[in-house]
């Protein structure tokens, strides 16, 4: 079986299926997205309900799943991105989505890689990680950066390379790679640049031009 494991489509749907077209899976391979599969982007809706529904496709939380969430429980306030894209989905389609996002893994460990969202924190036990790391709250990188000295990914010390989303380390279509370990492959489709994903077991790199930008809100949520 092969995986296709892809960074942040942030509601970006034609593009999700268009990368999935090219990649060359079988029905046989199995869909991993690395969370922020909503916001942002045009259609949230669509991406939920194909995670949600397809027998060969999975994600991991993201800290836009699990603002929704806590926005839906009252625990905090919607942010711009959260209000716009809960505008996208209608009639239950929302209490649906915020059942699944409760229903999503923190990471996914794979034979050949660690699957997370947003960061690590080193020597801490994969299912010891805090949620607010490993889901890239901007709480957990206020902690990471105060408690180390380095990015988390240089004091790295797995057994298994790590692919991650979240952040656009390069700042452009192409994904950061760190000493062929780590593998940032969110590369800012909803704004304009790519839609990034990794075939494993081969780690070979597919990604597809995004449409346009689709951002609609001028402040950037990390």
């Amino acid at each position: 079986m092969k995986y296709l494991v892809i960074g942040d489509i942030h509601g970006c749907y034609d593009e999700l299926m268009e990368l999935i077209e090219i990649s060359g899976i079988s029905a046989d391979d199995h869909i991993i997205a690395l969370g922020d599969i909503v916001d942002r982007g045009p259609d949230s809706p669509k991406v939920v309900e194909f995670f949600r529904t397809a027998s060969n496709a999975s994600a991991i939380l993201g800290n836009h799943e699990r603002k929704h969430i806590r926005s839906h429980k009252g625990i905090t306030s919607p942010a711009t991105s959260q209000y716009l894209a809960r505008l996208q989905f209608v009639d239950n389609q929302y209490i649906e989505a915020i059942k699944y996002f409760e229903t999503l893994p923190l990471y996914i460990d794979l034979p050949e890689a660690t699957l997370i969202h947003g960061a690590l924190e080193p020597g801490v036990e994969l299912s010891m990680q805090d949620v607010k790391v490993i889901t890239g709250n901007i709480g957990g990188e206020k902690y990471l950066n105060k408690k180390y000295s380095k990015p988390w990914y240089e004091l790295y010390d797995g057994e298994k390379p790590v692919i991650a989303g979240h952040i656009n380390y390069n700042g452009n279509d192409t994904p950061m790679i760190y000493k062929d370990r780590i593998f940032f492959i969110d590369t800012s489709c909803c704004q304009g640049y790519s839609l990034t994903g990794i075939i494993l077991p081969d780690f070979r790199i597919c990604s597809v031009k995004s449409s346009k930008c689709y951002c609609t809100d001028s402040m950037p949520e990390v």
